[in-house]
């Protein structure tokens, strides 16, 4: 009988993990996002401003198509809204000038501002800014 105990405590014994054990696992698995962590966070941040810079480039070509329809670029009343609707009632509007027909935010959530006349030597300013407070704009991607 007594063998038969030592070997039901082994077996019980086997099928768990020690404390030990799973401190180290613990410990490897903290290594590891200390390290991979901090490389994946500043992709996420690398991948939303080339979003942007896209967003911002998308919105050029299609304020071009507007201008040669129309004759100029919208104001910025109308802003980036009148590639998407006829907002200001301009004649010979042919669009919606952005794929899909819609105006999308910046990757942070907050709409593209847009200004024509421009303040920075361009034809228009569109800009964004980022949550660390860098702009992302028209005049300095080119």
């Amino acid at each position: 009988m007594n063998g038969n105990i030592r070997s039901a405590y082994r077996t019980n014994r086997s099928k768990g993990f020690t404390l030990i054990e799973l401190l180290v696992v613990i410990i490897i698995l903290a290594i590891l996002a200390a390290v991979v962590l901090p490389r994946v966070i500043g992709r996420a941040d690398d991948a939303r401003q080339a979003k942007a810079i896209t967003d911002i480039k998308s919105c050029e070509t299609a304020l071009d198509n507007f201008k040669l329809d129309t004759g100029s670029y919208p104001t910025t009343e109308m802003g980036l809204g009148a590639l998407v609707s006829n907002v200001g009632n301009v004649p010979k509007w042919n669009g919606p000038y952005l794929k899909n027909g819609q105006l999308t935010n910046d990757p942070w959530g907050k709409p593209y501002q847009y200004k024509c006349p421009p303040e920075h030597g361009t034809d228009y300013d569109i800009f964004t800014f980022a949550p660390d407070g860098s702009s992302i704009n028209n005049w300095d991607t080119h």
